[in-house]
């Protein structure tokens, strides 16, 4: 590896590296009981909604379809996060959440890792809403038909919290390769799921925005004729 391309992978990933050291460091996975939760719940939605016993009360509390009425949808949604699709690889979901879920828990804690979770969750579960209004002939719009498929995973909290992390740690480019990927999928293979992803990060950024803004509100003003908010030198 040559020097500059160390000195990327230090300014892009070392703070982030730090901060997961530490956090591993203070408690191992006593760390991240969010996380391993995430993990057990999801593998258990799997192995229930695969049997003829737990296919329909997985159904029941976890499934959203955006032909459902909004206040189901809005009761659902919090377990829809741990039901992963029955027509992909459960494992796939499982390292997701363990790895992203993880780096974020030991990042963020406990409580913002679940909130942003949810809010990118919530973003891609409204907007099936819209862009069925909207309609197949639009940019953003969607077919009729995908107002009953089932809109279940982790993968829209799993992008949201990718993007979020990458900006609070500084690691910029790796979060835009993130929304790139992302949109890339869109444009191979254009459906409901690649479409959420990309509501996850416009409500993700849209938060990102919002705290930037009030962080630049908080910071001192500096005064005439000086570098910084500190007084000027007198001798």
């Amino acid at each position: 590896m040559t020097s500059s391309a160390r000195r990327f992978a230090r300014r892009e990933w070392g703070p982030l590296l730090t901060a997961l050291r530490r956090g591993l460091a203070a408690r191992r996975w006593r760390a991240v009981p969010l996380t391993l939760s995430a993990v057990c719940l999801t593998a258990l939605f799997q192995f229930a909604q695969n049997q003829d016993w737990g296919y329909g009360p997985v159904q029941a509390v976890g499934a959203v379809r955006a032909e459902d009425p909004l206040w189901l949808a809005l009761l659902r949604t919090p377990l829809s996060l741990f039901v992963p699709a029955l027509d992909l690889p459960v494992w796939g979901a499982l390292a997701q959440v363990l790895l992203v879920f993880g780096i974020a828990e030991l990042c963020l804690g406990r409580g913002r890792t679940l909130g942003i979770a949810y809010l990118a969750t919530l973003c891609g579960t409204l907007y099936a809403r819209v862009g069925i209004a909207l309609g197949p002939g639009t940019p953003f719009g969607l077919p009729a038909t995908d107002a009953q498929v089932v809109d279940t995973g982790p993968s829209a909290a799993v992008v949201g919290l990718a993007v979020y992390v990458c900006w609070r740690q500084r690691a910029y480019w790796t979060g835009g390769a993130v929304v790139v990927a992302m949109v890339v999928e869109v444009f191979v293979k254009p459906n409901l799921a690649g479409k959420e992803h990309l509501a996850a990060i416009a409500g993700v950024l849209a938060l990102i925005a919002v705290q930037a803004w009030r962080r630049g509100q908080d910071e001192p003003v500096p005064r005439p004729g000086t570098r910084s908010w500190k007084p000027p030198i007198r001798s």
